[in-house]
């Protein structure tokens, strides 16, 4: 090989390793002037049952609860329940001893006894009297008939005798009729005086008047109840509660007002006794409390196994809005500025759009997007802080936060 030829290789293997070089080069610098995808946690947008719930604490009260007066004066001669005695309408709870109402039926019997002896004299007299003026009348129209059929027979003053006489025992016999009438009538009102003070003296034994339980008793045997009609300073018998219905009286907030339906079926719970019954709507005011801009609203809570007790709180889950089949996303996913709420979705090249959305019912870990999604797509529920529209991810699929209890935060299974 010449030198001119050795010149030449060296001259063209030079420039294949300098073509070469620059070729990697350029290779590394695309690679490196390509952007990473950032891997970010996303839910699908799913449709599911969704309903919206308003929970209010109160105090559980018995549906009825009375002190229970004497309507009478007396003393306490028995006592037939205590506290947490349970009684029925009409059952017999405490009998009274009111000796002057005892003498007085005593009384008012006697005098019927003696009024019905004047009764009888008094028809007696009708019936004698009633006798001579049957006799007076007839001998009176035997004379005047003979005096008209042979006149002069029978001398008039003799005709004008026997009719004054029937005149007078007719009117003797209005009088003593009369005095039947009165006697009938005082009869009757000494009966009613008897069935008046009878009535009062029933009262005497004091009855339950509705079903129900003691809960309180403020009096002992031999104790004297003032009537509670006639003296500020009378002392109840017992404290009657129904227990078998139960009252949730709860202020629902003006915002929520127009959710309010008599017959919604209200959760209630009850951490006493660790357990939820079911109660509904049953009266509101329909009027807002202009101090507290609340509406006084009652839930009926029944209670047929008496686990329920007076005075113990208890929470009332309201159902505000319910709808079978909406698309939801889960509450992490949504970004409130001011009035406007946003969620980033993945489109379908694994890029970032921030989408503008219109929320509905929520729960305390979904919300209903009415506007912006649809079923099926993948919103960002992580952390979002350092991503921006139109940004490469890679999505993966997390299990929202579910937040049960008592503030206590755990992953959606």
């Amino acid at each position: 090989m010449t030198l001119a030829a050795l010149k030449y290789t060296a001259v063209c293997g030079a420039a294949a390793v300098l073509l070469s070089s620059c070729s990697s080069r350029e290779v590394t610098a695309q690679a490196n002037a390509q952007p990473q995808a950032v891997t970010v946690g996303v839910a699908t947008v799913t449709e599911r049952p969704i309903s919206e719930h308003l929970t209010l604490s109160s105090e559980l009260v018995p549906f009825q609860e009375i002190d229970v007066y004497a309507k009478e004066a007396g003393y306490v001669k028995k006592l037939l329940v205590d506290y947490g005695s349970r009684v029925r309408a009409g059952q017999l709870m405490a009998v009274l001893e009111i000796p002057e109402l005892e003498a007085q039926l005593q009384q008012d019997q006697a005098e019927i006894k003696a009024r019905g002896d004047m009764v009888k004299r008094a028809a007696d007299e009708v019936d004698r009297v009633k006798a001579q003026r049957d006799v007076a009348d007839l001998q009176y129209q035997r004379i005047a008939s003979v005096a008209k059929s042979q006149p002069g027979l029978v001398a008039q003053q003799e005709v004008d005798d026997w009719q004054g006489k029937d005149l007078a025992v007719a009117s003797q016999l209005e009088g003593v009729r009369g005095s039947l009438a009165a006697a009938e009538s005082e009869l009757e009102e000494s009966k009613a005086k008897l069935i008046h003070d009878q009535a009062l003296y029933d009262y005497s034994k004091i009855t339950a008047p509705f079903d129900g339980v003691v809960t309180q008793r403020y009096a002992n045997l031999g104790a004297l109840m003032q009537a509670g009609t006639t003296s500020t300073q009378a002392t109840p018998l017992v404290r009657l509660s129904q227990e078998n219905l139960y009252r949730l009286v709860i202020p629902v907030p003006e915002s929520y007002v127009s959710f309010i339906k008599i017959g919604d079926p209200v959760e209630v719970r009850v951490p006493a006794v660790n357990k939820s019954f079911s109660g509904i709507v049953a009266r509101f005011s329909v009027d807002v409390t202009e101090q507290t801009r609340t509406m006084h609203t009652e839930v009926d809570v029944p209670n047929p196994k008496y686990e329920l007790m007076p005075g113990v709180y208890a929470e009332a889950v309201l159902t505000l809005d319910q709808k079978g089949n909406a698309p939801v996303v889960p509450l992490q996913a949504l970004d409130h500025n001011g009035n406007k709420t946003s969620v980033y979705a993945v489109d379908s090249s694994g890029h970032l759009e921030s989408r503008d959305v219109l929320v509905g019912a929520q729960t305390a870990n979904y919300a209903e997007v009415a506007f912006g999604l649809h079923p099926g797509e993948q919103v960002v529920i992580s952390d979002r802080s350092g991503l921006k529209p139109g940004e490469l991810v890679t999505p993966q699929q997390v299990p929202p936060m579910d937040w049960q209890g008592e503030g206590k935060q755990q992953n959606q299974q």
